[in-house]
C-alpha cells in the first residue's frame, strides 16, 4: 500500500510498504478516506521530532482522520459502546490509552502512561491507505457528516477540551493567540458559550476574515500591537479568559499580558522549540490561573452532536485538498503559508 513516511527533517516520501493484514485482537482493520494535517505534523515534518521525542526511525505522519471499517474480530464495540460493522464510516481518535493505568482510572486517558498516539514516533499515522486501530477508537458518523469533516472532529475535540478548561461564562470576554485552525474552532465554541467580546489575532489576513464571519474581533499582529488593543478595547481590565493557540514562542507573553487580574491562562499550542517564557511578576501579580491543555477526553460523541446539528463549521476550515500522491507538495505548501492556507485534507 502507498504511505507517505517521514525520515529526517523534511524528508518525506511517498512510498510502498506491507498492508498491515487482518485485524489483531481487539482491532479494526481500517481504510483511511482522509487526513487533516495538523500543526503537530508540520512540526515533526520541520524538525523530525514533536516536543521531546525525536524521529528514530521512518514515520508515518497523519492523526485526524476518517475511515471505513473493512474487518473486525467477532463482538468487539466502538467507542460509544455499541457493535462496530464492517461498511461503517468512522471517525477516528488517535489516541490509544491503556484505560488501565491510574490517570485513566481516575478519568485522564488524555494524561495516560502508556499511552500510545498516531503519528508520533514510533506509532504510525494515517497519511496511508490501511491501518489497525482499536475498535473502541473508532466512532461511527451519520450520512449527514461527510468524510472531511468526520476528520475535522479530531481538532473540534481538542479546541472542545481547551473550552472546557477555560470555564467560560455567558458575557466573558475572550482572548485567543492564533487564528489558524484549532484558534478558530475555539472562536466558534467560544461564540456558542456565549461570550462577548472574543478578540483573535494573527498575522496572516486571510485566517483572520474567517475569524471575523464567526464573531471574532480580528487583529492583525504584524500590524499593530495586540496587547495595546485589547487593553484598550477592555479599558484597562484585560480579558476574563486569555487561550493560546499558535507555536507557544512570544505568543505566551502576549496572553498572559492580555488576561485580567485573576484571570485564565489556557497554553494550547505547541512550542517549535519545547521552550516558552512567561514574565514571573505579571503572571504572579495578576494571580493567573495557568492551565495546558493536552488534546481532549471523551470528545467525539460531543463533537459529533455538534457538527450533525450544524453548529460548527468545520467545512470553512478547509482550504486545500490533495491526494495522498501529493502530499509532499501539500507540506511544503502548509509549512509556507502560501495561497492563504488554513486547513489541508489529504484524500488516501
Amino acid at each position: 500500500m502507498l504511505a507517505a513516511r517521514l525520515h529526517g527533517p523534511r524528508d518525506l516520501r511517498l512510498e510502498r510498504i506491507t498492508h498491515p493484514g487482518p485485524p489483531g485482537r481487539g482491532q479494526a482493520l481500517l481504510r483511511v478516506r482522509c487526513t487533516g494535517m495538523c500543526g503537530s505534523d508540520l512540526h515533526s515534518y520541520l524538525d523530525a521530532r514533536i516536543g521531546d521525542t525525536p524521529l528514530e526511525g521512518p514515520l508515518v505522519l497523519g492523526h485526524e482522520f476518517a475511515a471505513v471499517v473493512e474487518a473486525i474480530g467477532r463482538g468487539l464495540l466502538d467507542g460509544n459502546g455499541e457493535p462496530l460493522k464492517p461498511g461503517m464510516r468512522v471517525a477516528v481518535d488517535p489516541a490509544q490509552p491503556c484505560h488501565r493505568c491510574e490517570l485513566c482510572e481516575h478519568g485522564h486517558p488524555n494524561l495516560c502512561c502508556r499511552l500510545a498516539f498516531c503519528g508520533n514516533y514510533p506509532y504510525g499515522g494515517s497519511f496511508c491507505e490501511w491501518m489497525h486501530m482499536p475498535a473502541r477508537s473508532c466512532f461511527p458518523v451519520p450520512k449527514s457528516i461527510d468524510d472531511e469533516e468526520a476528520a475535522l472532529l479530531e481538532p473540534l475535540g481538542v479546541a472542545m477540551h481547551a473550552v472546557d478548561f477555560s470555564k467560560l461564562r455567558v458575557g466573558y470576554s475572550v482572548a485567543i493567540i492564533g487564528a489558524g485552525p484549532i484558534g478558530l474552532l475555539i472562536l466558534q465554541l467560544a461564540k456558542l458559550a456565549g461570550t462577548e467580546p472574543v478578540f483573535i489575532t494573527d498575522k496572516l489576513p486571510w485566517r483572520l476574515k474567517l475569524a471575523q464571519k464567526w464573531g471574532g474581533i480580528p487583529i492583525n499582529s504584524e500590524k499593530e500591537d495586540a496587547v495595546k488593543r485589547v487593553t484598550a478595547e477592555t479599558r484597562g481590565r484585560g480579558v476574563d479568559v486569555a487561550i493560546e493557540a499558535a507555536w507557544a514562542d512570544h505568543s505566551v507573553e502576549q496572553a498572559a499580558e492580555m488576561a485580567r487580574l485573576g484571570g485564565r491562562l489556557v497554553l494550547v499550542g505547541i512550542p517549535g522549540s519545547d521552550q516558552f517564557s512567561l514574565k514571573h511578576s505579571n503572571a504572579r501579580r495578576k494571580g493567573l490561573t495557568i492551565i495546558m491543555s493536552r488534546r481532549m477526553k471523551h470528545a467525539y460523541p460531543r463533537a459529533i452532536r455538534l457538527a450533525e446539528q450544524g453548529r460548527v463549521d468545520l467545512h470553512g476550515l478547509v482550504s486545500h485538498r490533495f491526494p495522498l500522491k501529493r502530499i509532499a507538495e501539500a507540506f511544503t505548501l502548509n509549512t509556507a503559508y502560501k495561497d492563504k492556507v488554513v486547513k489541508v485534507i489529504i484524500n488516501s
